[in-house]
């Protein structure tokens, strides 16, 4: 008699890649054969994941309709396994997928939707953390300030985009009239973040998008500065870092401040 954990290896084997084994170990009935019995939870488990991918991936699902997408999700599926705990992550390498695949690569737009719409999944289930206020500024010394480092908010992503994404997006979640995908007038990056339950996304001037990566990198304020003297003289430099770096505390980016020791 073989043993559970065989029996369980056999029965994941069956699921994963499609080996029948496990069909030694399975009564079947003249009314529900075999064959029968482990197809339905083969195609129960394939049909789980596309409903998994169809809630991270609604804006994909509802511009490719039910069908194409469908048929997209199940070409997915069936050279990629679930390998997380949680099917909440299953669908990680869709963008990847869709970016390589000879025919939907001729449409790069629904690999940056998948990235888009990634992104925005993973910033509403990133976790919770308080924002600091404006108050905590002020609080701190004029001495310090060029040796201040920043945390930021778990949920926070920046996304780099060529196409309307975001206009794409916003038409069918809010069932407007719908634009044409089109390529930007030049590559973009995208800040989208979490406060409360509502998120939210801002395209980045060239500048800012510099900034965050260097501060969310781990520089400090004084660093910032002098990344931003690149293009700006000293004291239009640290303006310009003392502007973006209110605006960044006001949208509830900024989870800690860093006092050098």
């Amino acid at each position: 008699m073989a043993r559970l954990p065989h029996i369980q290896d056999a029965f994941q084997r069956f699921m994963l890649a499609g080996d029948t084994s496990i069909a030694a170990h399975v009564v079947g009935s003249e009314r529900v054969p075999v064959e029968t019995r482990l197809a339905i939870y083969g195609d129960g488990y394939r049909l789980r994941l596309i409903e998994a991918l169809q809630n991270t991936y609604p804006v994909l699902a509802g511009l490719l309709g039910e069908t194409d997408f469908n048929v997209l999700a199940g070409q997915y599926v069936a050279g990629h396994a679930s390998t997380f705990f949680s099917i909440r992550f299953y669908g990680e390498q869709l963008a990847e997928f869709l970016a390589a695949d000879a025919e939907y690569g001729r449409a790069p737009v629904l690999a940056e939707l998948a990235r888009w719409e990634w992104a925005m999944a993973a910033v509403f289930d990133a976790a919770d953390a308080e924002p600091i206020g404006v108050g905590a500024l002020a609080a701190i010394a004029p001495e310090e300030w060029s040796e201040l480092s920043f945390e930021w908010i778990p949920a926070a992503q920046v996304v780099e985009l060529e196409w309307n994404v975001p206009a794409l997006w916003k038409s069918v979640t809010e069932e407007g009239e719908r634009p044409e995908p089109a390529l930007a007038e030049r590559q973009a990056q995208w800040l989208l973040w979490r406060r409360d339950l509502q998120i939210y996304f801002r395209q980045l001037a060239g500048d800012e998008a510099v900034a965050i990566a260097a501060m969310r990198g781990g520089s400090s304020f004084g660093e910032l500065c002098d990344l931003l003297c690149q293009h700006l003289d000293e004291e239009r430099a640290s303006l310009r870092a003392a502007t973006l770096l209110r605006g960044w505390v006001e949208s509830g980016l900024i989870a800690q401040v860093n006092l050098p020791p």
